[in-house]
């Protein structure tokens, strides 16, 4: 991106180690690259504006791609590669032509005119013709929205001394009483991830009925939880749903300074 007086912003353009999410790309403060969401190991650093804590998963296996997911890649590394908007999502007709030529999609005429009525073609509305062409025409339609979904652990860790706010840690004693004991806190969190190309309404959809009661229950989803963190997991997973079992993980530092208050 050229940002004037002869001064270019780049990203990381190689693989890395050790990834970054931050929480500023889910306030749309900033846009955090595929190479820093997508490291060599699954270790990525959370940043916040004054803090830094780690994400990591012992099973490698979370950041691998289907078959879907690597077609999705492919043609968002071609469109990429032709916006010369500074990072806008669009591109001109001729790159178009040139994205559909190297990653094989055939839009029929009817679609083909009119994502091309403008002039120019924008990444959101390509991705929606995309989602709704045939595999054999190159798109990703899913007419069942079950393919793809992933489930998996991943774990937390700040190392910022905190006290167990539901009172179920260990405590020590001082003078005039017992007080929460201090430690650095490891979450570990389930996350459940839908196809990126599932339409909404197949989220919401129960699960289909299962042999017997007893394995209804097995089968039944954990409630999904919230904080802070889960927003910048669904920077690197989209629509990611997440549980743990105690206090929320923490990515705020200035939590800290609340509890002693």
């Amino acid at each position: 991106m050229d940002l004037g007086g002869g001064m270019f912003l780049k990203g990381i353009s190689k693989n890395v180690d050790v990834g970054f999410l931050t929480l500023l790309e889910s306030l749309n403060f900033c846009k955090v690259g595929q190479n820093l969401k997508c490291p060599k190991w699954p270790i990525w650093v959370i940043g916040i504006e004054s803090h830094y804590t780690v994400l990591f998963a012992l099973d490698p296996s979370v950041q691998e791609e289907n078959e879907l997911e690597l077609r999705e890649s492919q043609i968002r590394r071609a469109f990429d590669a032709r916006d010369q908007s500074g990072g806008g999502g669009f591109i001109t007709v001729e790159a178009f032509h040139q994205v559909a030529q190297e990653t094989n999609i055939r839009l029929p005429i009817k679609k083909l005119d009119d994502i091309c009525a403008t002039g120019f073609i924008v990444w959101s509305e390509l991705w929606q013709v995309i989602l709704e062409l045939d595999q054999n025409l190159g798109g990703i339609k899913d007419a069942t929205g079950l393919m793809g979904k992933k489930v998996f652990d991943i774990y937390h860790f700040n190392g910022i001394a905190k006290s167990d706010i539901n009172g179920g840690g260990q405590a020590m004693a001082v003078e005039g009483g017992m007080v929460p004991m201090q430690r650095p806190r490891l979450t570990k969190l389930n996350v459940s991830v839908p196809p990126k190309w599932t339409p909404e309404e197949y989220m919401t959809c129960a699960l289909p009925p299962s042999s017997s009661e007893k394995d209804s229950e097995v089968n039944q989803p954990k409630p999904v939880q919230h904080a802070p963190l889960v927003d910048c997991i669904r920077t690197r997973w989209s629509r990611a749903a997440c549980s743990w079992s105690g206090d929320p993980p923490s990515i705020v530092w200035r939590m800290l300074y609340y509890e002693k208050a």
